[in-house]
């Protein structure tokens, strides 16, 4: 071959394994923020549960705690990017499980505390491969506690 053919074909080389390797890395770091994501909204849930189960029925302040967001003021999670708290489900269960219908007037009946992430999309950033996915629901149930009623009176979260 003529070396004068030859002449850039290294850039050339160089550049096309470089995006190559650069979507790799991205892969790479893409599928452990996806894995710390998930344990986020596991632990999420299990965070609201706690809540849920000493806090008064259908206390606003248990979807703000379960996303992270202690600062009281109403808003998207600091730790988990778009996960609001439209994404939290909240049931009262009586003994068997079934969803009690109407927790504030049925106080007596909930025997248990769900919590669940629902709906939550991740966005995958790889360059040249954007892509939204669908998260798997994840749910915590537990026992119900004091239900925010003290012998002194109700709390507050």
């Amino acid at each position: 071959m003529n070396a004068s053919r030859q002449k850039g074909l290294a850039a050339v080389e160089t550049a096309i394994v470089g995006v190559v390797a650069m979507i790799v890395l991205f892969a790479v770091f893409e599928v452990a923020r996806v894995f710390f994501v998930m344990n986020a909204l596991e632990e999420a849930t299990r965070r609201g549960a706690r809540v849920a189960a000493v806090c008064q029925v259908n206390d606003p302040a248990i979807r703000q705690i379960t996303i992270f967001n202690d600062s009281g003021t109403a808003g998207a999670s600091p730790l988990v990017f778009n996960l609001t708290t439209a994404n939290v489900d909240l049931d009262y269960l009586d003994d068997t499980g079934g969803v009690v219908g109407d927790p504030t007037g049925n106080f007596i009946d909930i025997g248990f505390v769900r919590v669940a992430i629902t709906n939550y999309r991740h966005q995958l950033i790889i360059p040249l491969f954007v892509r939204t996915i669908n998260m798997p629901d994840f749910a915590t149930i537990l026992p119900r506690e004091s239900l925010g009623v003290t012998r002194e009176g109700l709390t507050t979260c």
